[in-house]
């Protein structure tokens, strides 16, 4: 009898912490939390994201890293890296919170509508920003949403004129207009088949004006004393895909959204650094309000998805 109740109380115990740890994991709060800093792989900004502290942010990290008993990410000074455990989490942790916000619409009895003036840059017309959007317009079905496709300098422009409500572009990196989504590295990128003689002029595949990757590209060759040429000028993206096929020279691109088919060029060719851009959700409003809101809010908990790299 001794031995029976020893091991009901033995298994008792054992099913209270199981079901304390998925308690734990199930915290919309630190999930909040985790999914920011998986995001934006700071937690300080992951703070600002959320109005909340860093010390904070860490303290909800470690957390749920008790109740899944597994390290969710690899910290040092310079990186915040998501483990394989980590990784997985992610999908978990945006489940979770995706059916705790519809059973919070459903039973507040309250549905979102109106027109939300959308822009976005054409980096992520072939990344899964369609699919987030199909999935908002399924949550919010008397949300009439409209949709512009467009360089990022000309969204910024819209958005003071009024003509656009919300938009996901670029941002050089000291801007401080709009929330951040990520930030990213530029990079040359090209193909096997582009030939770059360092003693002629460096061949250019840009962007036409205004746009932002234009700028900074110019910007850094002038600086590096490099000579250059545009060979090719195109107000899309798959116009400059198409010529760096063709290996008619480089352009520039956001490393996490590199266009398929092309590379990074070799470091051996000595083309000067381009720095960071940071990809942001901005309104024309300074306080964005009704189906933009949500729409903003969709993007920042979803943003990782957009980006082409695991």
């Amino acid at each position: 009898m001794a031995v029976y109740c020893e091991l009901r109380w033995t298994i008792l115990l054992s099913s209270h912490i199981m079901m304390t740890r998925v308690t734990g994991m199930l915290d919309p709060t630190l999930l909040e939390s985790f999914l920011a800093v998986a995001q934006t792989r700071n937690f300080s900004e992951a703070g600002r994201r959320l109005g909340l502290r860093q010390s904070t942010v860490s303290q909800h990290v470690r957390k749920l890293e008790e109740a899944a008993g597994r390290r969710l990410f690899i910290r040092d000074t310079h990186s915040v890296v998501p483990t394989a455990d980590g990784e997985a989490m992610v999908g978990f942790a945006r489940s979770i919170l995706d059916a705790t916000q519809r059973a919070q619409r459903y039973f507040a009895g309250s549905e979102v509508r109106g027109r939300v003036r959308f822009g976005t840059s054409e980096d992520f017309v072939s990344s899964r920003l369609p699919e987030l959007l199909r999935d908002f317009t399924r949550l919010h079905p008397l949300v009439d949403l409209e949709l512009t496709v467009d360089l990022s300098a000309s969204l910024h422009q819209m958005l003071d004129t009024g003509d656009l409500d919300l938009a996901l572009c670029k941002r050089r990196a000291g801007d401080d207009r709009g929330r951040r989504v990520w930030r990213d590295r530029l990079a040359w990128i090209g193909t096997d088949a582009t030939r770059i003689d360092p003693g002629q002029p460096l061949p250019l595949i840009l962007y036409t004006p205004p746009s932002i990757t234009r700028a900074v590209a110019l910007e850094m060759l002038e600086r590096a004393g490099r000579s250059w040429r545009i060979v090719c000028s195109s107000g899309s993206l798959s116009g400059l895909r198409a010529a760096a096929l063709a290996g008619l020279g480089v352009t520039v691109h956001a490393r996490g959204l590199m266009p398929e088919g092309l590379s990074e060029m070799p470091a051996t060719l000595r083309l000067p650094e381009l720095g960071d851009v940071e990809f942001v959700v901005l309104g024309a409003a300074r306080a964005i309000r009704g189906p933009a809101a949500e729409l903003a809010d969709a993007i920042l908990a979803s943003g990782d998805r957009l980006q082409r790299r695991a």
